[in-house]
């Protein structure tokens, strides 16, 4: 495969970096198709340019044909990009199968694990869609939509269990102020697509204590420390850890003023329900839900994952928030390798 054979390009989701996506790679492929599940959002894209509803103040290219219909967005089109909340991949990656042209690449946008299941997303893909297993990828990295959207530059890693997937993927994806990486940790990339979302979730709450940037520090870095451990367990490679999917995400999730993870985290912290932020949200905060899977994933596991755990327990079962740091900072000492 090379990124001359790949061809045509779908993103499938008309939110936030869906179309932030959809429109970088517009840019250079002047021909991308962008399926919206709203009606009214379709239809301002298409009328103003704009997405009014996720992205506003952007402009949509000229390039990016958004339709409601996705028998229309997949029609001939050899990539396709699934830029969906995780909990809703397995349903659209469904839909999307009947429709998808032989031989198309299918890639996931999405950074988050299955409930129940607890599936990473290709994982996901791969039960969905069987006939596309030997070409799932996985693109993650520290990327904001709204600076995406406004061509800030950015860099992201693209991975496959197969090289040349990946590698093709790489030159397509790649533009003047977006670097795309290759390579074929998928399951490192995923896991720590995921994970970095609850620890975001984790600093905000830290924040909105109002506990100081050292504090913030502890977290980002033990909170690595517990992506790593469990990665390594269910077989990714170490060094995935420091890179762009990784240590870059981590960072910009936990400290960015555009995190929408961290501000839920925020909102806890200084005494708001999770159930009232959740309801004032238009976009979905990925970490929430993810911190319910990985509480489940680190008891089918064994490993340890204290700093998850707090944060499931204080969404989920109304821990309080300053009892949850207590028990951390309780917990047994240790070497910090271990």
């Amino acid at each position: 495969m090379t990124a001359e054979s790949v061809g045509r390009i779908a993103v499938i989701g008309g939110g936030s970096w869906g179309t932030a996506f959809a429109g970088m790679l517009a840019e250079r492929h002047k021909d991308v198709s962008l399926w919206v599940r709203e009606e009214e959002v379709c239809a301002t894209i298409r009328s103003d340019r704009e997405n009014r509803a996720f992205l506003p103040g952007v402009k949509v290219p000229e390039g990016i044909r958004a339709t409601t219909r996705l028998e229309e967005a997949l029609a001939g089109r050899t990539i396709v990009a699934l830029a969906v909340p995780s909990q809703h991949m397995r349903e659209l990656a469904g839909l999307c199968g009947p429709h998808l042209v032989s031989g198309a690449v299918v890639v996931s946008l999405a950074k988050g694990l299955e409930n129940g299941t607890l599936l990473r997303m290709t994982e996901v893909l791969a039960q969905a869609l069987p006939g596309s297993r030997s070409r799932l990828a996985v693109l993650s990295g520290p990327t904001f939509a709204g600076e995406i959207a406004r061509g800030v530059p950015s860099g992201a890693t693209v991975a496959s269990e197969d090289l040349t997937v990946a590698t093709a993927l790489q030159a397509v994806f790649s533009g003047k102020r977006f670097r795309i990486y290759a390579g074929t940790d998928v399951t490192g990339i995923e896991i720590g697509g995921a994970l970095k979302n609850v620890m975001a979730i984790a600093a905000g709450m830290s924040d909105g204590l109002g506990f100081g940037h050292n504090a913030r520090a502890l977290l980002i870095t033990r909170g690595l420390a517990e992506i790593a451990r469990v990665g390594l367990r269910l077989g990714a490679d170490p060094q995935t850890f420091y890179g762009l999917s990784g240590l870059g995400d981590l960072v910009l999730t936990c400290t960015g003023d555009l995190s929408r993870n961290r501000m839920v985290g925020m909102r806890v912290g200084r005494g708001e329900r999770i159930d009232d932020i959740l309801a004032s949200m238009q976009m979905i905060a990925e970490g929430v839900m993810t911190a319910s899977a990985a509480f489940d994933l680190s008891r089918r596991t064994g490993v340890a994952m204290p700093i998850s755990e707090q944060v499931h327990l204080i969404l989920r079962e109304g821990k309080d928030v300053r009892e949850a740091v207590s028990e951390l900072l309780a917990r047994d000492l240790r070497r910090e390798k271990d």
